[in-house]
């Protein structure tokens, strides 16, 4: 009877939202042994200057260097153009990385664009984001990004066509299982992968950029000279630049990442700006030297016939040392894999701590302290977006829906400084930065749904499936009891096969409210 009676507690204290985790004393595994949870079960901080230095370079440095080159050249028509829009697609990631430098300081929750949009705007428009990002965004780019890692993985067994179909789907998935693994079993174990896979991706693009720095000593720059550089193949239309545009954003993005898992950082308002202006500016000029080299070895018509830019280049000039090069990009985008899936369960684990998605999503391992639920969810959907078919088409309006989430996220900044201008700020940029930020914003996007109405209006779409989303699963309080039931029971049964718990949050580590002169101000409480 007493043992029945612990029996009902343990339930009750694991299903309940109301009791802090620090409530709960044991869990029963299968061989019946008791594991005592810690006093305080909670996110860990963990991540100092590098780690938060790595988790930018390691996230935007994937995929995109060795995918958008084609694309950006295709639309802007002449190498001059395609370097310019690469600087400058450097420059607008610096001046987005500037604001959400003051957001995430002056609100310190993990999150990102959704958090910050969530408490300026209210739970709708928040909710609209995290229904994009969760639903195609981030699950369509780890797909691109693993696909990216299994052809160059493959590229040398199958030197003469194409990798199977099969086998690139089945490497990809094997590589995603693994890294979910890694950071469902620490957080530590995955910023360290991250760290040297970082340095291992800037390794792989200074090998080009050296051996294109060569090529160029030795007199191989005709084509980057100004009056080859600048011969259109077609002159492109406003529309078409600013598709570029949106190309080369595919590979800039992932600037705003470090955002999404501020309360993890040892120090966020010192060491979260700092982590931005190490990091913008090198992947910048990383960025520019790279397509410097590449179009000082290969035409702008071997590049455009190209299936993988950084292979082609290897196969030119290094000859039997040609292999290094796709073991390079594999090396880069494991990486990549390792950081979206690290910042993309916490955009989930933000979500449901706001109540927009399902509760387990909120919670961590009771001594992992890693959110094993958030993660299992990222791997699922990108799973199946692999498995839908090919994603490389889905660039284009994951860049615009990428686009327009930080657009309204930085509108939210100006928004937020006329709503409360009396909120201590610890960084405050020039009003400058984001009224040009948004006017560049508002152009490429005007641009773009002119130029493909089809592409921007998919994500549109995408978006705006998600209000009656929020108003049946989010607004609607009164469902009936057998709804409620069975979320309780699914979550206690989820509960028990991961381990995890609600973990307990410590305001005063979050956000110092008292030093704040708007007293108003609760950008803690958990609600819109």
């Amino acid at each position: 009877m007493v043992a029945d009676m612990d029996g009902e507690k343990r339930k009750r204290s694991i299903c309940s939202r109301q009791e802090p985790a620090a409530a709960l004393k044991i869990l029963k595994d299968g061989n019946n042994k008791r594991d005592e949870i810690p006093d305080r079960v909670t996110l860990k901080k963990e991540i100092g200057l590098l780690s938060a230095c790595t988790i930018i370079i390691g996230n935007i440095i994937g995929s995109g260097i060795f995918i958008s080159p084609k694309g950006v050249l295709e639309h802007s028509g002449s190498v001059g153009l395609a370097l310019i829009v690469w600087v400058l697609g450097g420059c607008i990631a610096a001046l987005g990385s500037l604001c959400y430098a003051e957001l995430g300081v002056t609100i310190p929750k993990s999150g990102g664009d959704y958090s910050y949009v969530t408490e300026i705007f209210g739970g709708l428009v928040g909710f609209l984001l995290l229904w994009s990002a969760v639903l195609i965004m981030y699950p369509t780019t780890l797909a691109v990004i693993a696909l990216t890692f299994s052809n160059y993985v493959l590229q040398p067994v199958f030197p003469d066509c194409v990798p199977p179909y099969m086998a690139t789907r089945l490497l990809s998935t094997v590589c995603l299982l693994f890294l979910t693994w890694v950071n469902c079993s620490s957080v530590r174990l995955a910023t360290r992968i991250q760290d040297v896979f970082t340095v291992g991706k800037l390794a792989a693009l200074g090998l080009i950029i050296v051996v294109g720095l060569v090529q160029i000593c030795k007199g191989n720059y005709e084509g980057l000279t100004p009056h080859v550089a600048f011969e259109f193949s077609r002159t492109p239309s406003v529309g078409q630049v600013a598709l570029a545009f949106l190309q080369a954003s595919f590979a800039f993005s992932g600037w705003n990442f470090l955002n999404y898992v501020t309360e993890e950082v040892v120090e966020p308002r010192r060491n979260l700006p700092r982590a931005i202006y190490i990091s913008i500016p090198l992947v910048t000029f990383v960025y520019t030297l790279t397509n410097i080299a590449y179009f000082s070895a290969m035409s702008p018509e071997e590049l455009l016939s190209s299936n993988a830019v950084a292979v082609t280049f290897g196969e030119k000039l290094l000859g039997m040392f040609s292999v290094i090069m796709p073991i390079s990009v594999a090396l880069s985008t494991f990486g990549g894999i390792n950081g979206y899936l690290f910042t993309s369960s916490r955009l989930c684990f933000s979500g449901a701590r706001e109540g927009h998605l399902p509760s387990l999503l909120a919670m961590i391992h009771f001594k992992n302290c890693t959110p094993i639920p958030a993660l299992l969810c990222c791997c699922t959907a990108t799973i199946v977006i692999l498995c839908i078919g090919e994603t490389h088409n889905l660039i284009n309006y994951v860049s615009f829906i990428n686009y327009l989430s930080y657009g309204v996220t930085i509108a939210g900044l100006l928004y937020y400084r006329w709503k409360k201008p009396k909120l201590y700020r610890p960084i405050k940029v020039n009003l400058l930065v984001p009224v040009t930020y948004l006017m560049f914003w508002a152009m490429l996007l005007g641009f773009s749904l002119y130029s493909e109405p089809v592409v921007c209006g998919v994500g549109l779409v995408i978006m705006l499936t998600g209000v009656p989303v929020y108003f049946l699963g989010v607004h609607w309080k009164s469902k009936p009891k057998c709804i409620y039931d069975f979320i309780e029971s699914a979550t206690y049964v989820a509960q028990r096969l991961c381990f995890v718990v609600f973990p307990q949050f410590d305001p005063i580590e979050i956000s110092p409210i008292e030093e704040w002169p708007d007293k108003s101000s609760n950008i803690l409480s958990g609600k819109s």
